[in-house]
């Protein structure tokens, strides 16, 4: 049974790191490149990073042969690539680069996404070089200005091959009881957004560090994306789009793959379990008998997981903000996420009433329909 890191990498995957030593520009930039298969015109698309002025890109090699490497690391020394020995997740990748990593702040691409707008590094990081603290001092034609706001990941706009927008935005609803997750496409600067969409956008990295990356105990990417995307919530951070930034697939998005399994249990006890009192959070031992019975399994297993995950609520209980109940009435409150002193009336049926449906499986995305399952059984 795998443990829930406590730290930012607690463990890293083999890898070998080839190239990279040579600083392609001064911006505080830097771009992590997932590679998501297929054939890509890999020197064109380095090309149009390095006119970006990224400071490095760190590529993820899947753990296949790369005969061109010794090229590519010749004709872009500040390219990084970094060999994996094994399979692993997309969220175990952006930690393992973001460690090779010193740039302030870095911006998560796949290999069949192109920058269509916004994507000069010097750019970006003017934007992005104020904090809120630092916004409220500043004279009012700087603080107009959109996207100055440092924070945890700035999600840009992103299109399909038929520049259609994709609806990225994600927010956190009830839905006969359980917390589901619904798409919008986005409509204006600086909406709060649950999790990055596929992992991509810009990221504070000490920030990133500080939340402990994501988590590589959970293998399925899109419950590493919505544990994530809650754990930077329930811990006080933002996660907000920007206009000033559009991407473009050059097919379409890949469908997230919403099957419950295991993954959905661990997200589960991490992120809807834990009630937030005062200052801290933690997981109701009473909530066991009703996580076992909807569970299922066996006794043992159960109160394993149950309580592996219950500990780590409590090694990090005083840094919740907030639990799934006020979140996401804080984001449905007509201040919305922009009202951190809203807290709800109390209700101590939550998060008791979450449902535990069946397994169930879901592809692509809907707009403004619930999108996620609940907690399964097994």
């Amino acid at each position: 049974m795998s443990t829930i890191p406590i730290i930012f990498n607690e463990s890293l995957p083999s890898y070998t790191a080839v190239g990279g030593s040579v600083r392609g520009a001064s911006t505080g930039v830097s771009a992590i490149l997932l590679n998501r298969g297929g054939r890509y015109p890999r020197r064109t698309l380095f090309k149009e990073l390095e006119k970006s002025g990224f400071d490095y890109i760190i590529s993820l090699e899947g753990p296949h042969d790369r005969y061109d490497l010794e090229e590519l690391s010749g004709r872009f020394p500040f390219v990084r690539f970094i060999l994996l020995k094994d399979q692993v997740s997309p969220g175990e990748q952006i930690n393992l680069a973001v460690s090779e990593l010193n740039s302030p702040l870095f911006f998560v691409l796949w290999n069949d996404l192109r920058i269509l707008h916004g994507g000069d590094a010097a750019k970006i990081s003017e934007w992005l070089r104020f904090s809120r603290e630092e916004l409220r001092k500043a004279p009012s034609g700087t603080r107009a200005s959109g996207g100055t706001i440092r924070r945890l990941c700035t999600v840009p706009v992103m299109q399909n091959s038929g520049m259609e927008t994709l609806p990225t935005i994600i927010t956190p609803a009830f839905f006969r009881s359980t917390v589901k997750p619904l798409h919008f496409p986005p409509h204006g600067e600086a909406q709060p957004s649950l999790y990055p969409f596929d992992g991509v956008g810009l990221y504070d990295r000490d920030r990133f560090i500080k939340l402990g990356g994501f988590d590589s105990s959970i293998n399925s990417t899109y419950y590493q994306l919505l544990d994530f995307g809650f754990r930077a919530h329930l811990w006080g951070e933002e996660i907000r789009s920007t206009q000033l930034i559009r991407l473009s697939y050059d097919g379409e998005a890949e469908a997230e793959d919403t099957t419950t399994d295991s993954n959905y249990r661990r997200f589960y006890l991490k992120n809807l379990a834990p009630v937030f009192h005062r200052d801290s959070a933690h997981i109701p031992i009473s909530l066991f008998p009703a996580y076992f019975l909807k569970t299922g399994g066996e006794i043992g297993a159960a109160w394993g997981e149950f309580n592996r995950n219950r500990l780590w609520v409590r090694a990090n209980r005083y840094r919740f903000r907030r639990d799934a109940r006020i979140l996401t009435s804080l984001w449905e409150h007509p201040g919305g996420m922009d009202d951190p002193g809203y807290f709800p009336p109390e209700d101590e049926s939550f998060p008791g009433r979450i449902e535990f449906p069946g397994n169930s499986s879901g592809a692509g995305f809907s707009r403004g329909t619930p999108h996620s399952p609940g907690v399964p059984k097994p």
